[in-house]
């Protein structure tokens, strides 16, 4: 993979942490600032005692305190008060009364007595001693009613009424006694609530009044009554609390339901309206800053997931920096697209989400990266469809967007899976579309809404073009992708193996012994590359064009003799040394020149590393024995790849095998084993990431495979075709 040279430049400034955490940062602002619209509550410029513009809705649900706390008061003023109903109160009254004219009736009955006792006494003087005047009754009846009693009735009854009682007649008295028990007992049995005494004194006092009472017994009786009632039921604060608690919990939060009218068009805002709105902060510029939180939890999710995919993704650094960048840039074209069809909803358009193509990332991104992080990034994508298209909807987000963009994009995935062809990309965007019909379908069913023909046909349309749009985009964007970021997709490099291509045209026709042979090692450099998961389809396309710098001199290697002399037998170790070598180096100008991705180029570069031109070296040393072995090696690099390193192997195995007559599968197995050891004690392997145990896959892979594909070719000595055949 190639890297811009801004990359470069910034990256020898940066620490690779450091550039790979501001891009994140980069990342994290972009998704913010894009949402950041979509997000923010809607303000409405409202006066009170104004007529509405426009037909205001709730944009979500929401307690409503001073609503809810008049429901609650109102709830807890209707509860009535708890009383407890004291049976023996009436008994106890009852009691009193005729206790008081219990006690006067012995006054008066002792008083007579003692009356007739001294008028049969011989001396005047002491019957006017024994016989109590009217006072002297009146402190004894005073004094036994404080001592009976546990009221202090004296304190309730004038001196005037139990004067009354003790001056009235008795046949008055016990009228007086009937009429106050009875009433007392008429009102009293029908219950006083405490703090009712006095409704239910003034009851009684109207109803001894037509009684025909004169005044000082009906003033008596009034007075007796009154002494009487007492309340027969006693307030209970703590039940009746209990009870307006239990009123209070019944009472529902009073809420402003999400998409509720708070006021029509037309209609005239009053002060009810107003306190909703404000409630609402629809009419204020500040408004709340839970949702600008919640995208900022939201956005922290997104760059997360991202951060912990590639943390884990076991590639170099400098490639993982560029995939995080291209991920990045997809995720940002999308979330534009998005927004644009998003400013469509202006247009009053239904649903115009639909309209999105929801494939394009994920399709993309599985061609140029892999798919996993296509996945991940249609998950993504899905939650911001939802934010971005909600205001379709009454709530945050808009579930039923979320779930056609996911579906659209898994689709757009899969349909791309084993398509290696460009014109797949539209089929597979056709193919999108008719999910996308589907999604669409099972969503406005599920509404159980009637929905008008036209109204279906716009729908219809909405899917097409959000399948198809994403199959343009995609082939649109991938040739900038491809070459921005050096990346070298399937479908890049099946274009690449296509015979009519210049490089390989021009192969074929002036080096054909050399084009067969690169189909050979393609064979057997993609079958082991598939045996340990490394790129067998790099590989292949990268043996298709590692030779190319052979159409130079082609007559220079043995595979292109036909019949005719070795040419290399006329001229000095020297120069056949700089004809044989300089193939890898004019390979990689000539494509470069063609502008072919980088690592086919590294494959060009790399297939022979540094390693050394024996057959040739042996010849120069029997003429010069002081000739250098540096002289005589290639001037690499070495592999820096698995699948360069591969192709290094199959390139002398096919070499070799071929100028062997009937080899066995034991010879085979030798020779592979010999090529594989003679590359690892030469330390080719040493800057790639092969393991030894890949080794061994490899080198079976080469030995099942080997035996199919070769056919028969002149044997030469084994260090001349270890050193012109290459």
């Amino acid at each position: 993979m190639q890297t811009h040279p801004l990359l470069k430049k910034i990256r020898t400034i940066l620490s690779y942490r450091v550039f790979t955490s501001s891009i994140f940062v980069l990342l994290a602002l972009l998704v913010f600032g894009v949402l950041i619209g979509n997000i923010r509550p809607p303000v409405y410029n409202v006066e009170l005692f104004e007529t509405a513009d426009v037909t205001i809705r709730a944009p979500k649900t929401i307690i409503d305190e001073e609503k809810t706390k008049e429901k609650r008061e109102k709830a807890a003023a209707e509860v009535e008060k708890v009383y407890i109903h004291k049976e023996e109160t009436l008994e106890n009254r009852m009691d009193l009364i005729n206790s008081i004219f219990s006690s006067v009736e012995s006054i008066i009955y002792q008083n007579n007595k003692q009356k007739i006792e001294s008028q049969s006494a011989e001396d005047p003087e002491t019957d006017e001693k024994k016989t109590l005047t009217l006072s002297q009754q009146l402190d004894s009846l005073k004094k036994g009613l404080t001592e009976n009693a546990k009221l202090d009735v004296t304190e309730t009854l004038s001196d005037e009424v139990l004067l009354t009682l003790l001056t009235m007649s008795e046949t008055d008295r016990k009228r007086v006694q009937s009429i106050v028990i009875s009433q007392v007992d008429s009102v009293m049995s029908e219950k006083v609530l405490e703090g009712q005494e006095i409704e239910a004194e003034n009851l009684v006092e109207n109803r001894l009044r037509s009684f025909n009472l004169s005044t000082a017994p009906l003033n008596l009786a009034i007075s007796l009554t009154q002494l009487a009632i007492v309340p027969t039921d006693i307030y209970d604060e703590i039940k009746t609390e209990e009870k307006r608690n239990e009123a209070l919990l019944d009472v529902k939060n009073e809420e402003i339901i999400e998409g509720q009218v708070i006021v029509q068009s037309g209609q005239m805002i009053d002060h009810e309206i107003y306190r909703q709105l404000e409630l609402l902060d629809l009419v204020s510029s500040e408004g709340s800053s839970k949702p600008y939180w919640g995208l900022v939890i939201f956005v922290l999710v997104i760059i997360s997931t991202l951060y912990y995919y590639f943390y884990n993704w076991e590639i170099k650094e400098e490639k993982k920096q560029n995939y995080i960048i291209l991920t990045s840039v997809i995720f940002i074209i999308s979330l534009l697209i998005m927004k644009i069809v998003g400013l469509m909803e202006k247009l009053e358009v239904s649903e115009i989400g639909f309209l999105f193509p929801a494939a394009f990332a994920g399709m993309i991104l599985r061609i140029l990266l892999n798919e996993r992080i296509a996945m991940v990034m249609i998950f993504i994508l899905s939650g911001c469809a939802s934010i971005v298209f909600h205001n379709q909807t009454t709530g945050a987000f808009d579930i039923e967007i979320a779930m056609y963009t996911l579906f659209s994009g898994i689709s757009g995935i899969l349909f791309l899976a084993n398509r290696k062809q460009r014109t797949n990309i539209l089929q597979a965007g056709l193919y999108v579309s008719i999910v996308n019909l589907f999604i669409i379908l099972f969503l406005l069913l599920l509404k159980d809404t009637d929905y008008s023909r036209m109204e279906y046909i716009f729908h219809a349309i909405y899917a097409l073009v959000s399948g198809v749009g994403s199959a343009v985009l995609t082939i649109g964007f991938l040739p900038f992708f491809e070459a921005g970021f050096g990346i070298i997709s399937a479908m890049k490099l099946i274009e690449l193996s296509n015979p009519n291509h210049p490089l390989l045209k021009k192969l074929l026709t002036e080096a054909p012994g050399t084009y067969h042979h690169s189909v050979m090692v393609a064979n057997l450099a993609e079958a082991a590359c598939e045996s340990i998961g490394a790129n067998g389809l790099l590989a292949r396309v990268g043996c298709y064009y590692h030779d190319l710098g052979k159409t130079r001199r082609p007559h220079f290697f043995i595979e292109n003799q036909m019949n005719m002399e070795n040419p290399h037998d006329r001229l000095s170790p020297e120069t056949s040394k700089k004809i044989i070598i300089g193939h890898t180096t004019d390979g990689a100008k000539m494509l470069r020149k063609y502008k072919l991705p980088k690592e086919l180029v590294d494959i060009a570069e790399q297939h022979h590393g540094t390693s050394l031109l024996k057959f040739f070296y042996y010849k120069a040393k029997q003429e010069n024995p002081d000739v250098v072995e540096e002289d005589y090696r290639y001037p690499g690099p070495k592999p820096q790849s698995k699948e360069a390193a591969i192709v290094s192997i199959a390139d002398s195995v096919e070499a070799a095998v071929r100028s062997m007559t009937a080899p066995t599968p034991e010879e085979i197995r030798k020779l592979v084993e010999n090529i594989v050891q003679d590359r690892l004690q030469d330390g080719q392997f040493n800057e790639c990431d092969l393991t030894l145990k890949e080794l061994q896959t490899i080198k079976k892979t080469f030995c099942e495979t080997v035996n199919g594909i070769f056919h028969s070719r002149i044997e030469y000595p084994e260090t001349q075709s270890k050193g012109v055949s290459t």
